[in-house]
Parts: structure tokens; C-alpha cells; sequence
């Protein structure tokens, strides 16, 4: 997932500027009456860690996912530590600059991800804490990535143009130089509370989970159901398969799963009119955006409204015509109720503190359902007739 929802990204890796110009988009969607209309009830809040700011980067599927690992330190009794969500993001880059040059340069190329990149790289390379491996080596104090993630593209693309007939090894220790200069080099070692450690220990001492154990969803009506498909979408540079369920599966896991302790990492489409940022809510409105008055518009989130019925077939509609893409990663750890009774997932996002829920979002089932393109999650949070069609057994925790 990252920020290209602007025309922009067609035509070149947006990065660092998508993100602060969809955040400026989203801020237009709002209310001023929204924090005075809406009276949530907070039904389930499972242990998480503070909220972060991704900042200038399109990083939020590394984001959310480490927020979910330190969810699950929680979740198993261990004391929480901020995992670096850079030191994942630098793997990725290096794992999808060969991919990229395989393929010619046919592959999206910038800061986005799937909430399964952290699994695979936590599998291969380990984990770090974020105080160990800040990301931040070249002389600012927020993720900036315009800069770095140009050059990182000019030089696959010089490689890929192949002037010299045949390519030198020279490539990547060349590429892998430049993550250095502006991530920062790996370490080899570290020390954690007095104690040293390889990225590959620390994770399997400190951390300690069982990347096997973790599942990745979603729903298509073009493929056969409880069975795995290739996720279609550009981001998925590793080309990694999902389960395919039905649209209603979706939110019956997310609820078994909130409901026997276990948070659910969240990638979705947040390009909505109906998503606030700035108010904290998102849902879908009864009428489409483009068939409302101007005075329907305005008062969008002037508390709660009904909702349309999403239906598998609009679901996948949505998918094919580009009006669902996969913009986004976060992290859904509860549930709450409007003062109406109605349901809301509590939602940690990556954007900082600076909304009207410090950081957090509540978003409808109905908005879940349609916008969702994909969830990750411990595969003991799936309900057990699912887990059942599914071909999965349960692990001990």
C-alpha cells in the first residue's frame, strides 16, 4: 500500500508527496460538528503501542503491520518493544530491486508494500528495535523519502536500460551503498538491555513470533472461494497468494478475532469522500458522492447516517473499475458503538496524533466490507469452521 492516489502516480513513483497530498485531500472531508455528533462507546480496546507518523514516506503497510507485532508481543504476555519499521522497509527495497530488474523494470516501483512483506522479511532477516535502526541517516529528523526513492528508481532504471549488452554485478552492492547512505547500513549485531543480539535473534528471543502462524485474506468473486489467489494489485511486488473468502467471511474474522484478543492488520482504499481523516470516521453513505446535494456534502459527517448495502458484486465492481485501490495499511484493535447502537472498528493509523481521535479512526463493517483489500492476522483468530475450510490447524499460542 502506499499514497498514488493522485493522477501523478500514473506517470511516475509519487512517494514522499503522495502521501502528504492524499492527507491533504482527506482533510477536505470533514466536519466541524463531527466531534460533537458522534458519541462513541468503546466496546473492545486490545494492548497497543503509541501511535506513529509514517510522515513523508509510503511506508504505512510496515507501519501498521509492526504495530500489529508489537500487539501480538502484548497479546503473548511480552513486554512491547518498537520494532523498526524501516529496518523492514530497507529489506523490502532491497528483495524488490531484483524483482524489478528481473522483470525489466515491469513492476511498481516506490515506498509501497503489503501487510505480508513484514511477515516474509521478520521470516528472513529478523527484527530490530527502532531506537537501534531509526531510518532516518540522512540528516532530518522524519522519514523524507522524494529525494532518496528518485535516485533509487534512476539507478534500477540505468541498470535495466542495459548499456553495456550484459549486466555487471557491480549493480547491487552499487544500490545497496545508497540504502546505506540514507537508511543507514544493517547492523550485524546490537545490543538490547545489556544484552547482544543478530536481527535474526532478537527476533526470535525478544519478539517471538511464528511468522507460519500468520495468514493474509481477502475477498474476489473471480476466484474460487477458501482456496489461495494471487493479490492483483501493484504493490504486490513479491507476488504473493492470499485466501479467498466471501465479503462476509471478512468481517466475521475481524470480529472473532477482536473478540478472542487478537488485532487484525488492515489494508483498504481510503480515498473515499466518505473517509475523514480529520474527523475520525469513515463510512458509506446511503447515496453515492457524486448524486448528493450541497447540502448532503457538507453535513457528511454531521453524525451517524445510514449506510448503503454493500454486496459481493459491488465489492468486486469496485476492485475492477480502480474505484478501490490499495492505498493504505493500518491497524484495527477494537470495536466501538455510536450512540445509535451501531457498530464502528476501532482503527490505529500512522499519520500521528493530529485528528479529532488522536490518531485513530472508526470505521463502519459496511466500509470494511467494500474497501477492504486485504487483512493479516493470526491464524488463531480465525473462526474454527473457517479455519476448518480453510485447511488451517490451530497452533498453540
Amino acid at each position: 500500500m502506499k499514497k498514488t492516489s493522485l493522477i501523478a502516480g500514473l506517470l511516475m513513483p509519487v512517494f514522499a508527496m503522495a502521501q502528504d497530498n492524499l492527507i491533504v485531500k482527506l482533510e477536505a472531508n470533514k466536519s466541524e460538528n463531527a466531534s460533537k455528533k458522534f458519541d462513541f462507546t468503546t466496546v473492545i480496546k486490545l494492548d497497543v503501542t503509541s501511535v506513529k507518523n509514517q510522515a513523508s514516506s509510503g511506508t504505512c503497510w510496515s507501519y501498521s503491520t509492526n504495530s500489529f507485532l508489537e500487539s501480538e508481543m502484548m497479546r503473548m504476555g511480552k513486554t512491547p518493544v518498537e520494532l523498526s519499521q524501516l529496518y523492514s522497509a530497507r529489506r523490502v527495497y532491497e528483495e524488490k530491486a531484483v524483482n524489478y530488474v528481473r522483470l525489466h523494470g515491469s513492476l511498481a516501483w516506490g515506498d509501497g508494500g503489503e501487510c505480508h512483506d513484514v511477515i516474509n522479511m521478520y521470516a528472513k532477516y529478523g527484527a530490530v528495535p527502532q531506537s537501534v535502526y531509526t531510518g532516518l541517516h540522512y540528516g532530518t529528523d522524519k522519514n523524507k523519502f522524494g529525494e532518496f526513492q528518485g535516485i533509487l528508481k534512476s539507478m534500477l532504471d540505468a541498470v535495466v536500460a542495459n548499456h553495456n549488452g550484459k549486466l555487471t554485478p557491480s549493480w547491487k552492492p552499487t544500490y545497496n551503498a545508497v540504502l546505506d547512505n540514507y537508511l543507514g547500513p544493517v547492523p550485524e549485531t546490537f545490543t538490547w538491555e545489556h544484552k547482544k543480539y543478530t536481527p535474526q535473534s532478537f527476533a526470535r528471543e525478544v519478539v517471538g513470533i511464528h511468522p507460519e502462524d500468520y495468514v493474509e485474506l481477502s475477498s474476489f468473486t473471480y476466484a474460487p472461494y477458501y482456496k489461495k489467489t494471487i493479490l492483483m494489485v501493484p504493490d504486490n511486488w513479491s507476488f504473493d497468494k492470499v485466501y479467498n473468502v466471501k465479503m462476509d467471511d471478512l468481517t466475521d474474522i475481524i470480529d472473532n478475532a477482536l473478540n478472542s484478543g487478537y488485532t487484525v492488520a488492515w489494508a483498504a482504499d481510503v480515498s473515499e469522500k466518505s473517509f475523514s481523516w480529520k474527523n475520525g470516521v469513515a463510512y458509506i453513505p446511503e447515496k453515492e458522492y457524486d448524486n448528493m446535494d450541497d447540502s448532503e456534502k457538507a453535513h457528511m459527517f454531521d453524525g451517524p447516517k445510514d449506510e448503503r448495502h454493500i454486496t459481493p458484486e459491488m465489492r468486486q465492481n469496485a476492485f475492477d473499475n480502480y474505484e478501490t485501490t490499495d492505498d493504505h495499511g493500518m491497524h484495527i484493535v477494537g470495536v466501538a458503538k455510536d450512540q445509535n447502537g451501531k457498530k464502528y472498528y476501532i482503527v490505529k493509523n500512522s499519520w500521528g496524533e493530529k485528528n479529532d481521535k488522536k490518531g485513530y479512526i472508526y470505521v463502519t463493517r459496511g466500509y470494511v466490507k467494500y474497501k477492504t483489500t486485504g487483512i493479516l492476522l493470526h491464524k488463531n483468530g480465525i473462526p474454527e469452521e473457517l479455519r476448518k475450510k480453510l485447511q488451517l490447524n490451530r497452533e498453540q499460542d
